[in-house]
């Protein structure tokens, strides 16, 4: 395979130099988890990240470095010390994180694909708001080894790119999988009250991905399900989660919600346990949101830590008998459009209640997921996204591949 052509850009803004917004190790370079006082603090690398080394090794070229959330710990992709990078196809909104500038780099063809890391988001936003490919890998399929961790029951090595092609080489790179034959899903299973959740008209989000189903497989693999009451009876360890608040809440998936709740709890946890020590010595000076969630980090007592890893055990068991073998879970990669930049936190707490309840599904499982940009709607750009069983990468990089023509066909359709 000639890859001579394909450049990469390591993790969160491109520059010809290499800056320290990074989470990847290169070895010579200090990693700077998108914060200046821990470039400061920290020894540059004496190796480089095992993921970075394979697509280098595959033929890939490193142009750079990039611009990432403060300690990876967002998903809007604003920072105070670096800048925020520029959203290309909404220049006025964020344009998520953490890895903020990997996906601007591949959105802005500054180069072919890009890495980044997602633990709770900060693959698929970016990519839905910059209108690109974004894969999550299923859990533990990329070595996370030479990436600083955030929470490692959650951390993965994801990637970006424009086109499904080369979303699919890189994949095959990092996943240490052969080519193999397009596979046909057995179903294609819609969480209708997923869809509901989001402010976007069903016709230019679910009924792009249904019809285009239909046309590609045919209209009889198709299933529907209410997400929301299927994980509440199977994932019995929610009630540890299911506070007063979540039941009160307008506009939500109370199931969702407490298993969004499982997940931060965890992830706190496990970021105290990473950088408590550091944050408490070096006090860094942070972006409001993020400030306040680090502290809270720090804060935290992990009481519940044992029910949460009860409530991922339990989510994937019942997320693998639902798709079955070679099944598809739809869902929206957030729940609207990118918000404008600098918007005050507190007006944002719906909506990123909802998009960390969506986000959750496939952090809590294990499961991959691949977000698919479906053009604009009012000018700002929509996604959908994809779950297929953990270790079942490679089949969903070719469904996107097989579907990836068709949904475009469908989007020029609707728009018209």
């Amino acid at each position: 395979m000639n890859w001579f052509f394909f450049l990469v850009v390591i993790d969160e803004f491109v520059f010809c130099e290499l800056n320290y917004g990074n989470r990847f190790d290169m070895e010579g370079y200090v990693t700077g988890f998108g914060h200046p006082d821990w470039a400061r603090t920290h020894s540059a690398a004496t190796s480089t990240a095992p993921a970075v080394l394979a697509v280098l090794r595959g033929g890939a070229t490193c142009v750079g470095k990039t611009v990432m959330d403060e300690m990876a710990y967002s998903i809007d992709g604003e920072n105070i010390h670096y800048g925020t990078p520029i959203n290309p196809c909404a220049p006025d909104r964020v344009p998520g994180g953490s890895s903020s500038g990997s996906a601007v780099a591949v959105g802005a063809k500054i180069v072919d694909f890009s890495l980044g890391t997602d633990t709770g988001g900060s693959v698929r936003v970016p990519a839905s708001y910059c209108g690109i490919l974004g894969f999550r890998p299923s859990y533990d399929a990329v070595p996370t080894a030479g990436v600083v961790p955030l929470a490692q029951s959650f951390d993965t090595v994801g990637w970006f790119a424009r086109d499904p092609v080369i979303l699919s080489r890189v994949g095959h790179i990092l996943l240490k999988s052969p080519v193999m034959d397009p596979i046909k899903p057995s179903q294609v299973i819609i969480a209708e009250d997923c869809f509901q959740l989001s402010n976007i008209p069903n016709d230019r989000l679910g009924q792009v991905l249904v019809k285009s189903v239909e046309k590609i497989y045919g209209g009889h693999i198709l299933k529907h399900t209410v997400l929301g009451d299927y994980v509440k009876e199977k994932v019995p360890s929610l009630k540890h989660f299911m506070s007063n608040e979540i039941k009160e809440l307008e506009h939500n998936i109370p199931s969702l919600a407490a298993l969004s709740n499982a997940m931060r709890s965890l992830e706190r946890y496990e970021f105290k346990d990473n950088h408590g020590e550091w944050i408490t010595a070096v006090k860094p000076e942070l972006g409001p949101a993020i400030s306040e969630r680090v502290w809270e980090a720090v804060r935290t007592t992990g009481e519940n830590v044992d029910a949460c890893h009860s409530v991922k055990t339990e989510l994937h068991a019942a997320l693998a008998t639902l798709l079955q073998d070679f099944g598809i879970l739809a869902i929206p990669t957030v729940a609207g459009l990118p918000p404008k930049l600098q918007t005050d936190p507190t007006t944002l707490k719906i909506f990123r209640a909802k998009a960390f309840g969506l986000l959750s599904i496939a952090g809590v499982s294990g499961f991959c997921q691949v977000s698919i940009p479906l053009g604009m709607y009012d000018n700002l750009p929509v996604s959908v996204s994809l779950l297929a069983k953990q270790g079942s990468d490679a089949f969903l990089l070719n469904v996107v591949e097989s579907l990836y023509g068709t949904l475009k066909e469908q989007v020029e359709i609707t728009e018209k």
